[in-house]
């Protein structure tokens, strides 16, 4: 359900460059200059001509795009948003907002970019759809509103286009480094440096003015020397509050003389910081480049660089005091894209390979055991608090976490986080232990949490995410199960052909690892969804071969469940005979199995196929052999549904005062639950 048109959205869950509470919390106050070029993209805003993408037909206007231009560390973004901020008030529907690139340097799918901004806009994401159907419900879901699309970073035009709403009151802001041709009549914004006046007043809102004042001309020459980079300005402006006996003069001149070979004025002024850094806060900082997507918190510096969270925790808050990451919402950092190249040529040559691979292990088995963690949390807090507790008496304290809402908001904030390492994982460790450890963690935390249904977008990446590397290694089993958790995902959603495809797929995978449980299974669906699609031959053939090797194998739960499945399938066709068969062999084995409930619930599907047969009298004795074995079982809903079937029967027999007697029986038994109409209606 969308939010009331009067609903500000901001900022979204995805690979945020500029966190919520920062723009809530005075972010305005921070922003410098650019004047000239506010100014401009205000008059663009009125420009004709910027509704037509190259490529497309212009069967409709398009929302305005204004695109900012400037290389990282330019402060792209932070114009971008001061110019949201300024026109807001003319877009009552809000901001939304993507990021396009990773802050490794990697693009972000289009289909998770269009998934984050339905999501923002409070639209179902149906798992497994197409770019183009997300693309025409994103266009769907922006019609008739007035909004503004901020897209920070992206890479090229055809990344943007899908993103694109066919609304002309909506306003696309773009941050890329270059022009994006092929978006015509978009004249770009192009940053160079901030002017001498404006890179000093940047440098002041972090020294303060003193040192401002006593030497105007050192603190104009600092700013020339970064060369009005707001990125440079930044780091050099954290290292002088952190060293208030420095001067500014003196600055400028370090600066000034470093190498020629120091790769700018953003280079210059990393190097300053880091050089100033202890030994270990250096290695933790090369270390930084490993966090997934760039987002970081205390126990990912901590398992990254071996410390305690404390410790870590500290470190990070030094860190952004310096300008070497950015805080954000939820007690997250984010790592600025612009230093992730300089970190990584440092990570490359001061960092062994094997002490790399170890610091991303153990980061990777904290973050399984965060989710284990989590999951517990979710388990009800009833007579199972006691196993609750058993469960986290081997993790730290550091490790657990106060509720269960303490830990559902963690899931949330780190999602993106999160399933950038399970993407690390798998790719990096090819399904090994860790890998797999990981990607069933993340599973279960979201379905405890969010439960299936509305966890099944992010599962179904999790589970393509196996399968891709499944196929790609000939690892069967494990695309077997990739394929079947897909595959019932695709037939939650009523895509009923594709999920029959994948059940087969699944069944083929199966085979070749030689797993008897995946072919089993994947014989079942396959007869599920033949049985969805209403052809009821081939499903009881399908259901008959899984019966087949359930026989084969001597697994008496399957075979009963199956007898019955194989029984539901001939009632649909009518063959009530086969089906009568069917249920009665499944009734025996629910007995042999002591399985109460199953017995029970398979007499009430043989009194209902007599009933439907015209055998009213051996109906009712079913019936009533059911209810009984209902009682024993503490069923109440399959008591009273029973006991409406008797009253139907015995209203088929002429006998309605006996009838009444168990509609009333019905009715004492469901008392006032409100789900009982459907049962009280009438037999089925």
């Amino acid at each position: 359900m969308c939010p009331p048109r009067s609903t500000r959205v901001v900022a979204l869950r995805e690979l945020r460059s500029q966190p919520e509470g920062r723009e809530r919390s005075g972010s305005v106050t921070d922003f410098v200059g650019r004047r000239r070029e506010l100014k401009e993209l205000r008059e663009d805003i009125a420009r004709t001509g910027l509704d037509t993408l190259s490529g497309r037909k212009a069967k409709s206007p398009r929302a305005r795009v204004l695109l900012i231009a400037g290389r990282p560390g330019s402060g792209r973004t932070a114009l971008a948003e001061a110019f949201v901020r300024e026109v807001a008030e003319d877009y009552p529907d809000g901001v939304i907002k993507v990021r396009l690139t990773a802050p490794g340097g990697e693009t972000v799918a289009t289909e998770r970019a269009i998934r984050t901004l339905l999501e923002a806009l409070g639209e179902a994401t149906p798992p497994g759809a197409a770019e183009d159907e997300l693309s025409s419900a994103l266009r769907t879901a922006l019609a008739g509103r007035r909004t503004i699309l901020l897209v920070d970073d992206a890479a090229d035009p055809y990344q943007v286009d899908a993103l694109l709403p066919d609304t002309p009151e909506c306003l696309v802001v773009i941050t890329a480094e270059g022009p994006l041709t092929g978006i015509p009549d978009v004249r770009p914004c192009t940053l160079g440096g901030l002017d001498t006046p404006s890179g000093v007043q940047m440098l002041a809102q972090r020294i303060g003015d003193t040192r401002i004042t006593v030497d105007p001309r050192a603190a104009e020459a600092l700013a020339e020397e970064c060369g009005g980079q707001p990125a440079a300005l930044a780091l050099v402006g954290g290292w002088l509050a952190a060293h208030p006996k420095a001067s500014v003069s003196d600055v400028a001149k370090q600066l000034h003389d470093m190498p020629p070979g120091t790769s700018g004025p953003l280079g210059r002024g990393f190097r300053l910081v880091y050089e100033s850094l202890p030994q270990p806060a250096q290695r933790t900082l090369r270390l930084l480049p490993l966090a997934p997507a760039g987002i970081l918190d205390s126990h990912t510096a901590s398992a990254l660089a071996g410390c305690s969270v404390a410790a870590a925790q500290s470190t990070l808050e030094d860190f952004a005091g310096l300008g070497l990451v950015r805080h954000a919402a939820g007690g997250l950092f984010l790592l600025p894209g612009c230093l992730a190249p300089l970190l990584r040529a440092l990570l490359e040559t001061k960092e062994r390979a094997a002490e790399v691979q170890l610091a991303r292990a153990r980061m990777l088995e904290r973050t399984v055991r965060l989710l284990h963690s989590c999951r517990v949390m979710a388990e009800p807090d009833d007579d199972t608090a006691g196993d609750v507790r058993e469960k986290l008496d081997g993790l730290p304290r550091a490790l657990r976490f106060p509720d269960r809402r303490a830990a559902a908001t963690w899931l949330d904030t780190r999602l993106p986080a999160l399933s950038a390492a399970a993407a690390l994982a798998v790719a990096d460790g090819g399904l090994d232990t860790l890998a797999r450890r990981l990607v069933a963690a993340l599973v279960r935390a979201l379905a405890e949490h969010r439960g299936t249904a509305a966890a099944a977008p992010e599962l179904y990446g999790l589970h393509r995410l196996v399968l891709d590397v499944a196929e790609r290694r000939n690892l069967h089993r494990e695309q077997a199960a990739a394929l079947l958790n897909l595959a019932d995902l695709d037939a939650e959603t009523g895509r009923t052909h594709e999920a029959l495809e994948r059940y087969r797929a699944a069944l083929d995978a199966g085979r070749a690892a030689n797993d008897p449980y995946a072919t089993g299974r994947a014989m079942e669906s396959v007869g599920g969804a033949y049985q969805e699609l209403t052809d009821w031959h081939r499903a009881a053939d399908w259901f008959g071969r899984a019966l087949s090797q359930a026989l084969a194998r001597g697994e008496r739960a399957d075979e009963a469940r199956l007898y019955g499945r194989l029984g539901n399938v001939h009632t649909y066709a009518g063959r009530y005979g086969d089906a009568l068969r069917s249920w009665r062999t499944a009734a025996a084995g629910y007995r042999k199995l002591a399985d109460v409930p199953g017995q029970a619930k398979a007499l009430s599907e043989m009194a209902r196929i007599q009933e439907y047969a015209g055998r009213p009298e051996e109906s009712l004795h079913t019936c009533r052999e059911a209810v009984e074995l209902a009682r024993r079982a503490g069923d109440l809903r399959l008591q009273a549904a029973l006991q409406v079937r008797l009253a139907d029967t015995l209203d088929r027999l002429g006998d309605p005062a006996a009838a009444r007697l168990h509609r009333s029986a019905a009715d004492r038994l469901l008392g006032d639950d409100p789900a009982a109409c459907e049962i009280r209606s009438g037999s089925d």
